[in-house]
């Protein structure tokens, strides 16, 4: 079993644009490095790789236009994120074909966003969050990704990729 999660990696050029930012160094805000920032579709937990991968294989993934933005905002005032618009409908094929698998429970509503810094207690991100931040990318895949926590942050490596369609 394998800490997982199906997700959408963004291109490098919007990677770069993210990477230019300024990440204000306000008390109890960790930024996620920018190699990390990825879209979640379905977080899974624990689950076996095969299972997953036969679920996707089968499904025709949807192609889709992820808009980024407008600007960062709080989410569960528990991380700094950018909102996702255009991926409802993909995140919901993915949840459909992996429902049952993983030990994550299974969420109730999708909010398509990239979490770009997690907060601590008593966090004061007054200048990390309403920056405005604009893009959009033509989602080219799905990718399969674990994640292994360490003392330093998580390591991410892909799996598998699925091309959307």
């Amino acid at each position: 079993m394998t800490r997982l999660f199906v997700a959408i990696w963004p291109p490098d050029d919007l990677l770069e644009q993210l990477a230019e930012i300024e990440r204000p160094k306000d008390p109890g805000v960790k930024w996620v490095p920018p190699e990390n920032l990825h879209i979640t579709l379905r977080f899974l937990g624990d689950a076996d790789e095969d299972d997953v991968i036969d679920r996707l294989d089968d499904v025709l993934l949807p192609a889709s236009t992820a808009i980024v933005g407008p600007a960062f905002d709080l989410r569960a005032e528990r991380s700094i994120m950018l909102p996702v618009a255009g991926v409802d409908d993909l995140a919901a094929v993915v949840e459909q074909a992996v429902r049952g698998l993983g030990t994550a429970n299974e969420r109730r509503r999708f909010v398509g966003h990239m979490t770009m810094a997690r907060l601590r207690r008593q966090a004061r991100p007054e200048r990390s969050v309403g920056r405005l931040f604009a893009a959009k990318f033509e989602v080219r895949d799905v990718a399969l990704v674990a994640s292994t926590l360490a003392d330093t942050g998580s390591i991410y490596e892909t799996v598998r990729t699925w091309p959307t369609r």
